[in-house]
């Protein structure tokens, strides 16, 4: 007996470092006399958005293990593990008019296309 599974890709998250204060837990006292918590400056990673072209590796060699492991578990070997692309493309092309005697050799035009790893199909055999 055989079982199919399928694991989706899921893109990677995009953002930017940024300096934040952070408090020590420490006080001082401040100049009038008062007390005032101590900070000091740091670097930390935030999240703006998803990648619309670059999926998140880790976590899809993650998910993958999950499955293998949950498939072992259940008393079947994995046969195979097949990669399912996507892409997307963009092209544009235009004729400068140039009059009456536009001949179709003025213009400009572009043209690109990229693919990704739209998710994982995994194939198991039941283990006699």
């Amino acid at each position: 007996m055989n079982k199919v599974v399928y694991i989706p890709a899921y893109f990677e998250p995009v953002g930017k470092n940024k300096t934040v204060k952070v408090p020590t837990g420490e006080k001082k006292k401040g100049f009038f006399g008062g007390e005032k918590y101590v900070t000091k400056k740091e670097t930390q990673w935030e999240q703006t958005g998803w990648s619309d072209c670059r999926i998140d590796g880790e976590r899809l060699a993650n998910d993958l293990a999950e499955v293998v492991d949950g498939l072992n578990s259940e008393g079947y070997e994995v046969v195979s593990v097949t990669p399912v692309t996507s892409g997307a493309y963009d092209w544009k092309y235009q004729v400068q008019s140039g009059g009456a005697a536009d001949n179709g050799y003025g213009g400009y035009g572009y043209g690109y296309g990229y693919s990704f790893t739209n998710s994982l199909i995994v194939t198991a055999k039941k283990s006699a």
